[in-house]
């Protein structure tokens, strides 16, 4: 049989690195541009249609960051708009034939929500699409953003401890990856997850700035699930991602439409990955 895009689509398929408001479509972010320039004649935010990239969309990752936050924070503000996004979210994923899904997402506030309802609202949608059907499974990992400070990790750890029973799998590490860190903040609070059973996925490596070796060794001490993207990860940091056997997200459309890499789809390292014999699992992702 063909491997043709209909194939693709009916292939049940797990997607473990979904970012939620990254998911979200222009349409969808269109559809609830008109509610907000219905009810504020004056708003004088772009129509997403015409500002956002399409498709195979000449995009970098510094211009990428500020003109999608600005959509993503001035028009998912109220919780009628949390739930619209995520519905279409996750009806979008179930549509591409995606069996087991891994969201996540950033708590955060807005006027109107606290960072707490923002989750809460966000695994309500989850849970009832969940009952709504049995052929897709969805869970939620909280992100910890790159530039958030000591008391806002602390805060969305101790959300993701408060939330687990309610499917709440793992916290992450996200962001810009030009923003530095503070590796042993991160590792205390981390270690408070792990000590609960919740998953650690982080993004690693992603872009030059993010990969020296001092953060590199510090993320690999907090001994990750999973890692996200592996650009910038020298010989021997890739020889002990491989003895620890530790899980890669690798996310071919996003590092090459973002131009994190070079050489195309045909020169990603996926391929060194998916070839080398003493690693550990490599699932392909999407953003």
């Amino acid at each position: 049989m063909e491997a043709d895009a209909e194939f693709t689509k009916r292939l049940p398929k797990v997607e473990l690195h979904a970012h939620l408001t990254g998911s979200i479509t222009r349409e969808c972010l269109h559809n609830i541009w008109l509610e907000r320039k219905n009810e504020e004649p004056d708003f004088s935010l772009a129509d997403p249609l015409e500002s956002l990239p399409s498709g195979e969309a000449d995009y970098d990752i510094n211009t990428f960051f500020p003109l999608f936050n600005s959509y993503i924070y001035n028009l998912i503000i109220t919780i009628p708009s949390v739930i619209h996004s995520t519905n279409a979210v996750l009806n979008d994923f179930f549509a591409d034939g995606i069996c087991y899904l891994e969201l996540r997402t950033t708590p955060r506030a807005s006027s109107g929500f606290t960072r707490e309802q923002y989750i809460t609202t966000i695994l309500a949608c989850i849970a009832n699409h969940n009952r709504r059907q049995t052929a897709m499974h969805t869970y939620l990992i909280l992100s910890v953003d790159r530039k958030h400070n000591a008391q806002e990790v602390a805060e969305i750890v101790d959300l993701a401890i408060k939330l687990q029973d309610r499917g709440i799998v793992g916290v992450d590490l996200c962001g810009n990856p030009a923003h530095p860190i503070d590796v042993n903040m991160l590792h205390r609070e981390y270690r408070r997850a792990k000590k609960v059973g919740l998953g650690l996925t982080l993004h690693f490596a992603e872009i030059e700035a993010s990969a020296s070796r001092a953060e590199l060794l510090g993320l690999l001490a907090m001994q990750p699930d999973r890692l996200g993207h592996v650009i910038h990860a020298d010989k021997d940091i890739k020889g002990e991602i491989a003895k620890r056997k530790i899980g890669l997200e690798l996310c071919l459309s996003c590092n090459v439409h973002a131009k994190l890499t070079t050489g195309g789809f045909q020169e990603h390292h996926f391929g060194e990955w998916y070839r080398r014999k003493d690693r550990g699992a490599v699932v392909l992702c999407i953003s």
